[in-house]
């Protein structure tokens, strides 16, 4: 199985410089980790222990839909008439 993981910088005073959150959007779950390749990392395991929880309880695990990524650019301007 294939999960899209999204991966982003975590904001400055959130955790220690150099960490990055990491996103599984299909599984609702969100972990983080020291860098693009330690947050990715922990996202693998997470995904591997949270799989291996529901499968142990009986529950069906739903195969990963396709994932897509955009962004959207808001200017400035847009922000201070809000």
């Amino acid at each position: 199985m294939t999960y899209g993981i999204l991966v982003e910088k975590a904001p400055s005073g959130e955790l220690p410089d150099g960490f990055y959150y990491a996103h599984v959007p299909a599984l609702g779950l969100t972990t983080h980790g020291l860098g693009i390749e330690g947050a990715r990392a922990a996202a693998e395991d997470l995904i591997k222990l949270w799989l291996a929880e529901k499968k142990a309880a009986g529950e069906v695990i739903d195969l990963p839909s396709e994932f897509f990524f955009s962004t959207v650019e808001i200017s400035e301007s847009a922000l201070q008439s809000a």
